[in-house]
């Protein structure tokens, strides 16, 4: 595997490096870049934090989980390159001087390097930008109060055209363990069934970083270019499953105001610009936010084992725990989400607000139409070994009147459905009254009532 990248201005290219070499270690070891700094390793704290740039713009990644191969054809920002030799400082760096944002500094350039991202996308939304950036020292006053300051300053040159230098100077070009087609992918992985398929690397990653995982055979699905993107027709989307959720959230939230809400919750600002909705699928996890919300949406997924193409239901998908419906050799190509109205009420519920596993994920798909609910789709996770809908509670609703007495029948039927455990994250019980509420509070939202919390004032 030959990989090609742009590193601070400079072109690299590793012949045969190991695959699952992170970008973190390689900065540091191989390259001295030791600006970028290793604090948790499994991407949540943002010590590590690089902007990579490619041809959909620029993002902030947390280099400790991000492998090089993922590199493959993209621009790679440390915060050393951040200003050139001899020119002034970054204006996100100067500010941060002048409004003393740093105190012991091993926080600062991840930090920095966030806000440089947000600085050259013009995003100032800087209570999500900064949510996977962790400052025990300074608080995050100061720093906010820099990354303001620094929105009267432009970019400077040499960022501002990191995307133009990319397609001139670097070939679209990987091989061996880097397909570059979903034709290409079923081809090697039907030749190598056991392989790990790699797409985000954001829960893979922790495999190689924290329990010291050796991937024997890695597939990198960054090259397959037909994976990626959400296409539409008058009837429906087609995500494809090398999409991020970043990419998700900003397609769907015009249709789905309480999904985006949710996915801007999914793990940090770094996390979603890497993690993708097939890899958030085909991992399976019962916790998983993105499942709850496909299936109560009615999405299909679709599945490929060399030129045998399938598709069901997502919800069927998952049988049990740590077990999916997916062949040997069979991989996620994509997943489709009918067009249709905006009835979905997604809550996510975990003892943080920001970059947190949740303890339970309702998305309740509740349509009304003259006083009556509709066909109801209740999805949760966190509930049972798998994402699952709440057939009884969605029985309860359907074709009856939308009421509140409708809503707490509906309440007591969840106790059908669910057999919640305890676990470090929340009691059953507690999950189990979390389940239901979400239906009250669903209800009352239906109805006009304000019930997200960051809009309720006294």
């Amino acid at each position: 595997m030959q990989i090609t990248f742009m590193l601070n201005g400079t072109s690299v290219t590793l012949t045969e490096p190991t695959p699952t070499t992170t970008l973190l270690d390689w900065l540091r070891e191989e390259r001295h870049l030791t600006g970028t700094k290793e604090g948790c390793n499994e991407g949540d704290c943002g010590a590590c934090t690089v902007m990579v740039t490619d041809q959909t713009g620029h993002a902030p990644l947390n280099a400790c989980i991000l492998f090089l191969p993922q590199l493959q054809g993209k621009h790679i920002t440390t915060v050393e390159g951040l200003s050139q030799k001899d020119a002034p400082l970054h204006p996100v760096q100067a500010e941060m001087i002048t409004h003393h944002g740093s105190q012991c500094g091993f926080c600062t350039p991840g930090f920095v390097m966030s806000m440089a991202t947000a600085h050259l996308n013009g995003d100032t939304d800087y209570d999500t930008t900064l949510a996977g950036n962790l400052c025990r020292c300074t608080g995050y006053a100061p720093i906010i109060r820099a990354a303001i300051a620094s929105e009267e300053h432009p970019v400077p040159d040499h960022l501002h055209h990191l995307a133009l230098k990319t397609p001139e100077i670097l070939p679209e070009r990987a091989d061996g363990a880097a397909p570059q087609s979903s034709d290409d992918l079923a081809k090697l992985y039907a030749a190598n069934p056991d392989a790990t398929l790699i797409a985000g690397a954001t829960d893979v990653g922790l495999w190689v970083t924290k329990q010291l995982r050796e991937i024997a055979t890695p597939i990198f699905l960054n090259q397959c270019a037909d994976l990626h993107g959400i296409t539409q027709t008058n009837t429906h989307w087609r995500i494809g499953a090398m999409t991020t959720i970043a990419e998700v959230e900003r397609t769907l939230t015009p249709h789905f105001p309480s999904l985006g809400s949710m996915l801007r919750r999914y793990g940090s600002t770094q996390v979603r610009a890497a993690a993708t909705l097939g890899g958030n699928i085909a991992n399976g996890s019962p916790i998983g936010d993105g499942s709850p919300a496909m299936i109560a949406l009615g999405a299909t997924i679709h599945l490929r084992m060399e030129n045998t193409h399938r598709e069901l239901p997502l919800e069927d998908f998952f049988i049990a725990y740590g077990k999916q419906d997916r062949q040997r050799g069979e991989f996620v190509e994509a997943i489709t989400v009918p067009k249709q109205p905006y009835t979905l009420h997604c809550i996510k519920i975990s003892k943080r607000f920001d970059q947190d596993i949740s303890a339970v994920c309702a998305c309740l798909n509740l349509p009304v139409h003259d006083g009556t609910f509709g066909q109801t789709r209740l999805a949760y996770g966190g509930m049972a070994g798998t994402p699952a809908r709440a057939r009884h509670a969605e029985a309860a609703l359907t074709s009856q009147p939308a009421t509140l007495t409708t809503i707490q029948s509906a309440m007591q039927a969840l106790t059908h459905d669910f057999t919640p455990v305890s676990d470090m994250r929340a009691s059953a019980d507690y999950r189990m009254k979390v389940a239901q509420n979400a239906l009250l509070r669903a209800f009352h939202s239906i109805n006009g009532t304000a019930t997200d919390l960051h809009e309720v004032t006294s």
